[in-house]
This record gives C-alpha cells, structure tokens and sequence, in this order.
C-alpha cells in the first residue's frame, strides 16, 4: 500500500446473496476490505453496499437482516473492522448504479471531504472496478485519483465487458438519477429479451 494512497473510507460493493447467505464473490470482497486494513490502511468509515438483486426476477425480498450489505458488515463486524472503523450498511440496491445512487441519497460519504488526496476505496474484482468508476464519475462525482481501487480476487463473469459497454452507451451525458435509473432498466429489459 502506497503511503500517499491511503482511502480515507472504503465502499464494499456486494457480490450476491443466496438463502444460504453471502456469495463467494461478496465474501471475497469482505476478505479484500479485511486484508487492506490489515496491512495497514486505516478507514475512517466502511459502507457495505448490496440489497437482494434477485428482486428484478421476480424473487421475494428477504428481510432486512438477511440482505446482502448485512451480511457483508457482520461478516467484517466478526473479524474486528468496528474496531478500526465506523461500519455503515446500505441495504436496498439491487445493481452497482442502485449501490451508488443510495450511497448519495443516504448522504453515507457525507463528512469525508473526499478527493485526489483523501480517496474513497472502492473494494470489488478488478473487472468489475472500471464500470465502478465510470458511474462513481456520474453519481458521486468522484474521479482519477478521488478514487483508490482495492481488487478483491476472482474471474470476471462472462457478461461483464458486455454491460460495461452497454452502461458506457446507454448512460452517455446522463447525470440525472432518475434517468439514469430508467435507462438501466430499459438495459436490463433489452437484454432479457435478447435484444
């Protein structure tokens, strides 16, 4: 870890939930949060982002205890990162713009006086960070180095280079939340249906 590039708060965007609990790709994530603290990175606050994305086929929600931010924060509470930092839950997103959205609506980086000198960590795969920090850009307003990636370990999934572009296209010069909410949407039923 680079001294002059230390976040001054980490965003665990989740990776998943099942019945079960936490997917291997969100305990990854949690695993990526506890190794960067461990190695000497100090956050201030940690917010765990993740609701139940199941929900847009048609899944019932579970409660609020079982969502996925929950149990992202109690699976760091158990490794000890309250005792570093303060630890935040967002619990209703279900997509990486829904995680930014609430981020900023919940006012849950307020106070943080973020910027090239004091990023935002954001923990997630490696392959997943480029889409992050294009909709971070639009929602957060949070860019270059306002922005430390932190990878958590694991392989893309087939159809991540394919929404990155799709999200690249269908948000181009689009900052207002609601629209870009709708034009997710429009995405996802786009590619339902094939199209």
């Amino acid at each position: 870890m680079a001294a002059d590039r230390v976040a001054v708060a980490l965003l665990v965007l989740g990776y998943g939930v099942t019945p079960a609990g936490l997917t291997p790709g969100s305990l990854a994530r949690v695993r990526a949060a506890i190794s960067y603290v461990e190695a000497g990175g100090r956050p201030s606050r940690i917010i765990f982002s993740g609701g139940w994305a199941q929900v847009r086929d048609g899944a019932a929600e579970p409660p609020p205890a079982c969502r996925e931010a929950t149990l992202m924060l109690e699976a760091a509470r158990e490794a000890g990162l309250g005792e570093v930092a303060e630890l935040r839950a967002e619990c209703r997103s279900r997509s990486t713009l829904e995680n930014l959205l609430h981020i900023q609506a919940d006012g849950l980086l307020d106070g943080l006086d973020l910027g090239p000198s004091r990023p935002l960590g954001v923990v997630t795969h490696a392959w997943h960070l480029p889409r992050v920090r294009y909709l971070a850009g639009k929602v957060l307003g949070l860019r270059g180095e306002a922005l430390l990636g932190i990878p958590a370990a694991g392989s893309p999934p087939l159809d991540e280079y394919g929404i990155r572009a799709a999200s690249r296209i269908g948000f181009l010069g689009v900052r207002d939340p609601q629209e870009l909410l709708r034009r997710e949407r429009r995405m996802v039923a786009l590619l339902r249906r094939g199209v």
